[in-house]
C-alpha cells in the first residue's frame, strides 16, 4: 500500500483482505505495529501534518482498499457529518487500542502478548464474529507483533494446542478458552 519514507498524501479505507503495518528501525529491527481488517482507515497521518510515511503498509492476503487524497479526506469530513463521526469514532477506538498494546507491552508476559493479539486478531468480543479465525499470519509476523521471537511464539502455539486453546485445520481457529490466559495472573 506504501513504504516507510514515501510521502503520506492519502488515507486508505480497507474494503476488501487485510494489511499490516510495520516500522523498521535504522538497526534493521521490524516490528508490526498494527493489522488492519476491513472497515479500518489507516494512513491517516497525512491528516495531522505527517509528511511522509512512518511505517510500510503491506498486504497481507488480496485486498481491495480506497485511497482517499487528503483534501478530499478533509473536505469530506467538514462537509459529511455521518462520515466524520464514523472517522473520529474509529481514530478514538483505536488510539485506545494504542494504549492497551503499550500497557500489553510493558507489562505482560511474551506469552499473555500472543494470547491477547490471537484474540484480538480473531476479533473476540465482536457480536457480528461467530467463527474466530485468524487471518493467514507467519509466526516471524507475530513475534514482530508481540516483541518476541519467532521460537517462542512456536513454543507458545504448540502449548495453547496441546491444551486446546487453538485449533489447526487449514487455518488458524481461536476457542474462547484462550481467553483464560490472558485472565490468569
Amino acid at each position: 500500500m506504501f513504504a516507510q519514507g514515501g510521502p503520506a498524501d492519502c488515507v486508505f479505507y480497507l474494503q476488501k483482505g487485510s494489511v499490516k503495518l510495520s516500522v523498521l528501525a535504522t538497526t534493521g529491527k521490524e516490528a508490526v505495529v498494527a493489522m488492519f481488517v476491513p472497515g479500518d482507515f489507516f494512513g491517516e497521518g497525512c491528516l495531522a501534518g505527517q509528511p511522509l510515511r512512518m511505517g510500510t503498509a503491506t498486504a497481507m492476503a488480496p485486498t481491495t482498499t480506497l485511497c482517499v487524497p487528503k483534501a478530499e479526506m478533509m473536505r469530506t469530513l467538514h462537509e459529511q457529518h455521518d462520515f466524520s463521526d464514523r472517522f473520529i469514532a474509529h481514530m478514538l477506538s483505536r488510539n485506545i487500542r494504542v494504549e492497551e498494546d503499550l500497557v500489553d507491552q510493558l507489562f505482560n508476559s511474551s506469552e499473555k502478548r500472543l494470547a491477547r493479539t490471537l484474540l484480538l486478531l480473531a476479533r473476540y468480543g465482536k457480536e457480528d464474529i461467530t467463527v474466530r479465525t485468524v487471518p493467514r499470519l507467519s509466526q516471524e509476523t507475530l513475534a514482530e507483533m508481540i516483541g518476541t521471537t519467532r521460537s517462542r511464539v512456536n513454543f507458545f502455539m504448540n502449548k495453547f494446542r496441546r491444551l486446546g486453546f487453538i485449533e489447526y485445520n487449514g487455518g488458524l481457529k481461536i476457542n474462547n478458552s484462550l481467553l483464560s490466559v490472558v485472565l490468569h495472573d
